[in-house]
């Protein structure tokens, strides 16, 4: 597209890109200055060096291959205008090389950046400041930088390492979570209990992955920004040697339940060592809706974890159903619904039939990129539902697992996403083709068509697998409701 709106007179006729949510948050930190040495999106070589050694080509460490995907269309391209997803011009991205990443095959941009305004997307982005916004400090620095409330233990632990350290403190929350706000919130519910003058400035940086690899990259490239808001420490969960300042790891602490304070472990009897709550045990009681105690956590921290992860039985779900064309799937989704509504206690919404194809997928194709829009779109409405604690009830054929995959991601975002797989065999599925339309795939006169001249895939991470060839309708539903009674989505009858 041509970027217009915003823009001076000598950059309207240039191509507009909107990255994606971690390259726009590595554009954003690009913009600061919090990526220094970095000016730009890496090229081919640089990025290869960073991959295989942690290094630019001159050298320089750096952890993460900063890099930019675009439109194969936009590889020709002098200057390109970086836009937000609202369309506002945030930068225009000079083209120094424009290469193709051997792994994904996806098409890059690398070159310099002059920025156009500092972007305003996000949540918390009055209290976000550049590196050069935030007023000198004189002495050690001790910077946090986490994507996780701080519970009492790890309260108690940094205001331990500052006192040691003579250092002030600033809080990183690290935005491009699922819960960003909660994050800000938490952390600002705790304030009090920071050390004197402790700062908070989040920071939009998205992990990048999992594996310990990744994981120590991701250390690595938080002590780069915390350098560059000019942090001396950074608190850690484990040494590493290399960064750009040194990393600080606490001694252990505990909760001692004899005089039930947490502490250091070395301090106290082995005998009143209180287990510490796992995530797993802290989930269970999110999900059941039993409080989070006192001793582990501020009640500022448990109030914004419980509206971050409520109760099953209040959180938004969708049961997306898939299989081939007559598998039974909307006549189990029909009576999902009705069998939901009689209960009560959740909002229902039925996303079949001809409200789909009437308000979604009005004009679309049977081609295979206009039937994976179709289940995008599917997706994103199911999604926002779930977001606002309804009950999405989805049941398109989705016959390819990638999408399915994407949908999955869209709603576990919010919510919670329950796949259940109707696997009539195709030969069921024909004999009944009340439509006639496997009779008009087999004659030719349906091109593409699932199970006949396209291809189904197959779930292998379905909830649940029905086969209504030998079960009937009710049945099917019954066992749709006990998995979600059992996971504590429903009530009991």
């Amino acid at each position: 597209m041509t970027a217009e709106a915003g823009l001076p007179d000598t950059l309207r006729d240039l191509p507009a890109c909107t990255p994606d949510p971690v390259e726009l948050a590595d554009l954003e930190l690009l913009l600061a200055g919090a990526y220094r040495p970095l000016t730009g999106f890496l090229g081919s070589f640089d990025t290869a060096m960073v991959i295989a050694g942690g290094r630019l080509s001159d050298g320089t460490p750096w952890p993460v291959p900063v890099t930019l995907t675009v439109p194969k269309e936009l590889t020709g391209q002098e200057r390109v205008v970086l836009q937000d997803p609202e369309g506002v011009p945030l930068a225009v991205l000079t083209v120094a090389e424009a290469w193709q990443d051997p792994t994904t095959q996806a098409w890059r941009l690398a070159g310099p950046l002059e920025g156009l305004r500092a972007p305003a997307h996000g949540p918390f982005h009055g209290l976000r400041r550049r590196p050069d916004e935030l007023d000198p400090v004189e002495g050690p620095l001790l910077a946090v930088a986490t994507r996780e409330p701080l519970h009492r233990k790890q309260l108690g632990q940094l205001r331990q390492v500052a006192e040691r350290l003579g250092a002030q403190v600033l809080v990183l929350p690290l935005l491009g979570g699922e819960h960003d706000e909660s994050l800000v919130r938490a952390l600002l519910g705790v304030r009090k209990e920071l050390p004197d003058g402790a700062r908070i400035v989040p920071v939009p940086l998205p992990a990048r992955g999992t594996g310990a690899e990744q994981e120590e990259r991701d250390v690595r490239l938080r002590a780069h920004v915390a350098a560059a808001y000019g942090a001396t420490h950074l608190l850690a969960e484990a040494e590493l040697d290399g960064t750009a300042i040194p990393l600080v790891v606490p001694e252990p602490w505990a909760y001692d339940a004899d005089v039930e304070v947490w502490r250091p472990v070395a301090r106290i009897e082995p005998d009143h060592v209180q287990a510490e709550l796992t995530r797993e045990r802290l989930h269970e009681l999110l999900d059941a809706g039993e409080p989070v105690p006192d001793w582990f956590t501020p009640p500022a921290v448990a109030a914004e974890l419980a509206l971050a992860r409520p109760p099953k039985r209040s959180r938004g779900i969708t049961v997306f159903f898939t299989g081939l064309s007559g598998s039974g799937k909307s006549t189990i989704a029909r009576g999902l619904s009705d069998a939901l509504i009689e209960r009560g206690g959740r909002t229902v919404t039925l996303l079949d039939g001809d409200v789909v194809r009437r308000m979604l997928s009005a004009g679309l194709t049977f081609s295979r990129a206009d039937r994976d829009l179709n289940i995008r779109r599917i997706g994103f409405v199911a999604a926002e539902i779930t977001r606002h604690g309804g009950t999405a009830i989805c049941a398109p054929i989705a016959p390819y697992a990638a999408t399915r995959a994407e949908v999955r991601r869209m709603v576990s975002v919010v919510g919670d996403f329950i796949l259940v797989h109707v696997a009539t065999p195709l030969e069921e599925c024909e004999r009944r083709d009340r439509k006639g339309l496997y009779a008009k795939a087999r004659a030719g006169q349906i091109p593409e068509f699932t199970g006949i001249s396209d291809p189904y895939e197959e779930p292998d991470d379905a909830d649940l697998t029905l086969d209504t060839s030998r079960m009937a309708p009710d049945e099917a539903v019954a066992q749709v409701v006990d998995l979600l009674v059992a996971g504590g989505w429903v009530r009991p009858a």
